[in-house]
């Protein structure tokens, strides 16, 4: 009886084979499949970094390219610029003059014109005789007044109105509230001259409306 072995196993009818390959070559043939396996790694690896070198100079000769158009392109607005920098120069002095003249005008009262309205309020046998104005300037503003009820002022307009017969001063007071920029207005004395004539004296406060703003949105609006 034959005893089997744990580690052996027995396979009737199968073809015998040896093995007669000695074992240095057995290790030998491993040594060169690994070795190839090796030099296929080492080869994709440096394929590898071959392609990243390739990209990261693509990118710094982009990089490049860019920087030098920007450079261009900077010298141009270079060129620009000292090419109409007379022009910036001369509007930059526009632009003060007219900060000047909004500056300078605005306190600006067209008088002419609103003293021919002041006229066109009295009946037309009255004549003004006399006038006084004080007026508010861009640098000192007009003094108000300290009395309750009366408005805001930026001039006093006083006169002397002229006629030959007895004034009705009530009916010009309330014509003078149609004027722009009336504030209030305050009869004085009334006398008579040598000639028979009346003189009445009148004050009258104007207020912001009456500004021209000649050279300022408001006024070109």
């Amino acid at each position: 009886m034959t005893k089997k072995n744990s580690s052996q196993h027995l396979i009737f009818g199968a073809e015998p084979r040896v093995d007669l390959i000695p074992n240095e070559v057995r290790q030998s043939r491993r040594a060169k499949v690994s070795r190839r396996r090796l030099g296929f790694l080492v080869f994709l690896i440096a394929v590898l970094v071959m392609g990243e070198t390739t990209l990261v100079r693509a990118q710094a000769l982009q990089a490049q390219r860019q920087l030098a158009i920007a450079a261009t392109y900077s010298k141009v607005l270079q060129l620009q610029e000292s090419k109409y920098g007379e022009v910036q120069k001369i509007q930059g002095e526009v632009d003060a003059i007219k900060a000047a003249q909004e500056v300078g005008t605005s306190t600006e009262i067209d008088w002419r014109a609103y003293l021919i309205s002041v006229q066109a309020t009295l009946p037309d046998y009255v004549t003004l005789d006399s006038i006084n104005i004080d007026s508010a300037t861009p640098f000192a503003p007009f003094t108000q007044a300290t009395a309750p009820l009366q408005g805001s002022r930026i001039a006093t307009l006083s006169f002397t109105a002229k006629s030959p017969t007895l004034p009705k001063v009530p009916a010009w007071l309330n014509a003078l509230t149609s004027l722009t920029g009336y504030s209030d207005a305050s009869p004085g004395s009334v006398t008579r001259n040598d000639s028979g004539s009346y003189l009445v004296n009148i004050t009258m406060h104007i207020n912001e409306a009456a500004f021209t703003h000649r050279f300022t949105k408001v006024g070109a609006a």
